[in-house]
């Protein structure tokens, strides 16, 4: 198995549209959740939405305008830096609720009526279909689907179809933009989403008095290939598992967690003392930061540090391990990891803000609900 490349990277996120405000906002140690008014359903929140922009003629949703600015980005990042697509590029798709803006007006606006090519928009093969046009993508396309862990999962698939020789490379794109005030509601409802404190008061990954996590929207493109001199980082092994345990829980056994994080290790050819970095899943609720500590603490060394963005950029769902995933990529060629600053007594191997990266492996966990756990490692 050869080591993929992370040759090119797009994003969309609440700090705005590209790679570089992702950056500069996380650099900040600010979060980008806003206070929004979204009327009697909610009254206001704080929710890190993707502001307005993107091309209209990338199609006239919020969804669509987002994936294909974060995917155009990254191919253009990408051959810039020396990339030569080879003959068969494949696409895959991170989601888990697509079309939600362009479903809720479908039933609640147009009475289910829409002309064909409208009504075709809110297939999620639509924007895919659009992307492999533009880009004379030949490979296949297709979407992988595991809760908050389906970008890590589109790591995993993107190094199999590679190693398979079913594509020569991968154009990988995770999205979710999702917040119409009932999916906020609902995520409030089942108590991990907080709208109602300042956010870094509320997410306190690894740290005393957290209660959840601020919800946030992203796409997050990358391009993936064994053809490509000085990638931001490689991807050097991961693994997928399942609890089968619950509905929303983790298994508080942790059985199938350790063994995700021990097969990432071994595909990886790692020992969990050479890890430098834990990038958490952290969404700073109890019984994640439960099990990652027990994972910190039982499987790596104390000199490996840990750290979460999702104080600062919201927990993206679909896109949430993706936009982690570009944040430890991006740190390797930056030499800092824009991590969240502390605010509360803290695990003593917590980073606390901007921190210069030492070298050495990350190891970057993502906890789905319903028991999707994920696990992969990148590298200089």
């Amino acid at each position: 198995m050869g080591t993929v490349g992370i040759a090119g990277i797009g994003a969309v996120s609440g700090y705005g549209w590209g790679r570089e405000p992702l950056w500069d906002g996380l650099v900040t140690g600010k979060s980008a959740a806003r206070l929004t008014d979204y009327g009697d359903d909610l009254g206001l929140a704080w929710v890190a939405t993707v502001p307005p922009g993107g091309d209209p003629k990338d199609g006239p949703t919020r969804f669509m305008k987002a994936m294909r600015a974060a995917a155009r980005e990254a191919v253009a990042d990408a051959l810039g830096r020396g990339w030569k697509p080879g003959p068969r590029v494949g696409l895959l798709h991170a989601v888990v609720l697509g079309e939600v803006d362009s479903w809720r007006d479908f039933y609640l606006v147009d009475g289910g009526r829409r002309r064909g090519r409208d009504y075709l928009a809110l297939m999620p093969s639509t924007p895919m279909s659009m992307l492999m046009q533009e880009f004379g993508f030949h490979g296949p396309a297709m979407n992988v689907s595991a809760m908050c862990a389906s970008g890590n999962a589109g790591f995993v698939t993107s190094q199999a179809w590679i190693d398979a020789g079913i594509v020569t490379d991968v154009l990988l794109v995770a999205t979710d933009l999702s917040l119409t005030p009932e999916n906020v509601s609902h995520f409030r409802n089942l108590g991990v989403a907080i709208i109602d404190q300042e956010p870094q008061q509320a997410c306190r990954p690894f740290q005393q008095g957290s209660s959840g996590f601020i919800m946030g929207e992203a796409s997050v493109g990358f391009v993936l290939s064994n053809a490509v001199e000085g990638p931001y980082a490689r991807y050097l092994g991961g693994a997928l598992s399942h609890d089968a345990f619950h509905v929303t829980s983790i298994d508080p056994a942790l059985v199938h967690v350790r063994s995700c994080f021990e097969l990432a290790l071994r595909s990886a050819g790692l020992r969990g003392d050479e890890i430098a970095y834990l990038n958490a899943h952290g969404p700073g609720t109890a019984q994640c930061d439960s099990a990652e500590t027990a994972m910190l603490e039982q499987l790596f060394s104390p000199a490996t540090q840990v750290y979460s963005v999702k104080p600062l950029a919201g927990h993206c769902q679909a896109a949430a391990s993706a936009v982690e995933i570009a944040v430890a990529a991006l740190s390797y060629e930056r030499g800092v990891i824009p991590a969240a600053p502390v605010v509360a007594s803290a695990h003593p191997q917590l980073l606390d803000g901007l921190t210069k990266r030492r070298p050495g492996p990350t190891v970057k966990s993502s906890l789905g609900m319903g028991g999707h756990n994920s696990v992969v490692v990148i590298g200089e």
